[in-house]
């Protein structure tokens, strides 16, 4: 049953036109444009919580203004993602590669969920401090594991078969 949604995905006209024309590499390059941006945004975030870097700004600071930046590019890759993904959404659903990165994406949004929902509520206790709890450098840490990892798998999809 799920085999013919995918195939079904496959065959929408739109999918069609994405895999046949300028619209793949179009789609792919803002792919990994908009994911660069969005793991830069993460990058400076999770080196400041860990103490490695930005010592300069605070934490609340960085995340006021990288956050934004990386949902809007989440958003992108988001979309990007979709309109690749469906000109071949039955292979990719068995590509070991994709299977990885889509967890190692959920796993992330949840770590995420956690550092901005309960580890953020006390960043006004820890908000110049160089050192941050260590949950904030756990999670962090974890942060930039998997979305590198995330993106590495990404990068296999293609390569996997």
């Amino acid at each position: 049953m799920l085999n013919e949604f995918w195939l079904w995905l496959e065959y929408l006209p739109i999918a069609g036109h994405i895999g046949a024309t300028w619209w793949f590499p179009l789609m792919e390059s803002l792919h990994v444009v908009s994911i660069t941006l969005m793991l830069g945004a993460i990058l400076m975030l999770d080196l400041r919580v860990l103490g490695l870097a930005a010592s300069g700004y605070t934490v609340s600071r960085m995340s006021r203004e990288l956050v934004p930046w990386s949902a809007a590019a989440f958003v992108v890759a988001t979309l990007t993602g979709t309109a690749m993904f469906i000109t071949r959404a039955s292979a990719h659903v068995l590509n070991p590669a994709f299977q990885i990165k889509m967890l190692l994406i959920l796993v992330a949004g949840i770590n995420i969920a956690i550092f901005h929902f309960r580890i953020f509520r006390t960043v006004s206790h820890w908000d110049i401090s160089t050192k941050a709890p260590a949950s904030a450098r756990m999670v962090a840490g974890a942060s930039l594991f998997l979305w590198c990892g995330a993106m590495l798998a990404g990068r296999w999809v293609g390569h996997v078969i």
